[in-house]
């Protein structure tokens, strides 16, 4: 939602002057550039467990985060009190910069970074208030319309759907989290931002038990809009994944291991696009020449017809944004056009360290951090493949149907996923299923290597969220891709 912005002026009782007075004096030292980040988010959970509810509850976050740019130094001070008086004691925390590359204090209320960004900022202005007609995520229900109490029927009705799909499910939890967040963003190039950013998240964990063994399942579905998404579509469409499969999990046996073909199907599975890859394209990791992309710019780093993008733009997603964490309008990026890496991901710092424009992707988990680039919803364009055929095309590999937990070496580009769900293929087909294993492999590789890219690309709908020193909601997809030499662990 954007507001008028009087809303946000009385929400954080400020106006132009106050916050002029504030940048004026978090640049008393003669820093750069300095921005104030004003944050107020309402959060709301009901958990329900086995029928009962087993937790619930709302909380406020509220404060202002302050930040000073001068030459290779970055100063940064939030405050969670906006009286004057704190604001201007938290903008002279912020002005004192030290030099060191560390934590330099935590001063009562206001706790105090710098670090170096190795430039100074960049003189970019995106002027002009924002268009509430070009918002991206509107509710036509707030979160805050009704009582808690009103969303336990919603929940009942979700696990009493997932309880009717399969006699072997002996446990289920179902969690609803919703948050709204009121920003306000002013500058010292005279920038002045507003936004309300909506969330809601779905989550269930379902356990099975046939004979002697136990199995589990989670899924989820998150996005930014309001109480309208709770919709009976929404229950049948959770109930049904978080149900399917399972007959096959029961039977998943750990292959044998080697060095394969593998398919990873459309849509979780661009978790590992998001880990293996787009981290790597982030600005700050090839700015300080920590990323195996670092010194790649304008190469072709992937077959022809291949293109890669982090997207803001796409309407209600979890990744979307109508401006990022430093005011930058969101957009669609793109980091690989036709198999050459063309951008990186940006914050205002590191485009003026490589001369070009912000790309939105400075973000910020609250007001208590300073913004640093991350993506949004990242993904994989579809390409010209019948998905089908591709599998087809295999003579033996694994299809791997979701990726769960995995790790990443950014310098190197090498990632270990584990296989959450998949299946041999045999002659073609896919065959038997599988489980207990790990796709190891090295990024820059394995995107050299993609020999299919089909035509059925999926952005995942689930409450991912992604840790860089920060946590922040993302969204990651990707069209069923086949992809030569991968190492499966096995047997």
């Amino acid at each position: 939602m954007i507001y008028q912005k009087e809303h946000y002026f009385h929400t954080f009782q400020v106006d132009v002057p106050l916050m002029d007075r504030l940048l004026k004096e978090a640049l008393r030292s003669g820093g750069d550039y300095s921005d104030l980040y004003f944050e107020n988010t309402a959060y709301g959970n009901l958990v329900l467990r086995d029928g009962a509810v087993a937790a619930g509850g709302n909380h406020i976050d509220f404060g202002v985060g302050i930040r000073v740019l001068s030459g290779e130094r970055t100063g940064y001070a939030y405050s969670e009190s906006i009286a004057p008086a704190d604001m201007l004691a938290c903008a002279r925390a912020a002005a004192a910069i030290a030099p060191e590359t560390a934590v330099i204090g935590d001063r009562g209320d206001h706790y105090v970074t710098a670090e170096s960004n190795g430039s100074r900022m960049v003189k970019r202005h995106f002027r002009g208030e924002p268009n509430p007609a070009a918002d991206r995520y509107p509710m036509r229900q707030p979160w805050s319309d009704g009582e808690m109490s009103a969303f336990l029927p919603f929940l009942q009705g979700l696990e009493a759907a997932i309880r009717q799909r399969d006699n072997r499910i002996v446990k289920v939890m179902a969690t609803l989290a919703f948050q709204v967040t009121d920003l306000l963003m002013y500058n010292s190039l005279g920038e002045l931002k507003f936004d309300t950013r909506p969330m809601g998240s779905v989550s269930v964990s379902v356990i099975f038990q046939q004979g002697g063994r136990v199995e589990n399942k989670s899924t989820s579905r998150s996005f930014r809009c309001g109480a309208e998404m709770l919709t009976d579509t929404l229950v049948e469409e959770i109930a049904v994944q978080v149900t399917s499969g399972i007959d096959a999990q029961f039977e998943a046996r750990r292959p044998k291991g080697g060095v394969m073909n593998v398919v990873m199907g459309a849509g979780a599975s661009g978790i590992l696009l998001h880990e293996a890859m787009g981290h790597a394209f982030e600005a700050d990791f090839n700015r300080k020449g920590t990323s195996i992309f670092s010194d790649r710019m304008g190469d072709r780093i992937c077959p022809k017809g291949i293109s890669i993008l982090d997207d803001a733009t796409i309407k209600g997603n979890r990744g979307a944004l109508n401006f990022d964490d430093e005011g930058v309008p969101g957009q669609k990026t793109y980091m690989v056009e036709d198999g050459i890496l063309t951008s990186y991901l940006h914050d205002r710092i590191s485009a003026r360290h490589y001369g070009v424009s912000p790309t939105g992707n400075g973000r910020r988990e609250s007001f208590r951090y300073a913004p640093i680039p991350r993506m949004r919803a990242t993904y994989m364009e579809s390409g010209g493949a019948d998905p089908a055929d591709i599998i087809a095309s295999v003579p033996a590999g694994i299809f791997v149907d979701e990726f769960a937990n995995g790790q990443v070496k950014i310098g190197e580009g090498d990632f270990t996923f584990y296989v959450k769900s998949g299946f041999l293929i045999e002659n073609g087909r896919l065959t038997a299923p599988v489980k207990d294993i790990n796709i190891i492999g090295n990024g820059p590789e394995a995107l050299r290597n993609i020999v299919a890219v089909g035509n059925d690309l999926r952005v995942d709908p689930g409450a991912w969220l992604c840790g860089k020193e920060q946590s922040v909601p993302v969204s990651c997809g990707i069209p069923t891709v086949l992809v030569h030499g991968l190492t499966v662990g096995g047997e």
